[in-house]
């Protein structure tokens, strides 16, 4: 059994995930597209400067990357709570179904 893995992290889990795996995938999307959009707004603003695109682009990684950990950060929150809500739920499941297989009382 692997009881013994799991971290202090993954012990809470916070209040405002649903535990659905479609909300936690639309957290993600929304989090990759306003970092997406970040990135080409960086790239756009570059460009204009006077940078070739291709520069431009790989700046705008670049500088992306620690603007997204701070402009980004309730986003980042939330595809953590939501991620954290659906571990909860598959981790409650795999009991349940372990339980059941060794032949525990499912009222348990």
């Amino acid at each position: 059994m692997e009881t013994g893995e799991q971290g202090p992290e993954t012990v809470a889990t916070p209040a405002s995930g649903t535990g659905r795996s479609g909300s936690a995938a639309l957290a993600i999307g929304l989090y990759v597209g306003a970092r997406l959009v970040l990135v080409a707004v960086l790239a756009g603003v570059l460009v204009l400067v006077g940078l070739p695109v291709l520069v431009a682009l790989i700046i705008a990684i670049v500088l992306a990357l620690p603007l997204s950990l701070v402009l980004f950060r309730p986003l980042r929150a939330r595809v953590n709570a939501e991620l954290g809500a659906v571990t909860a739920t598959r981790r409650e499941q795999r009991e349940r179904l372990r339980a059941e297989l060794r032949g525990d009382d499912p009222a348990a």
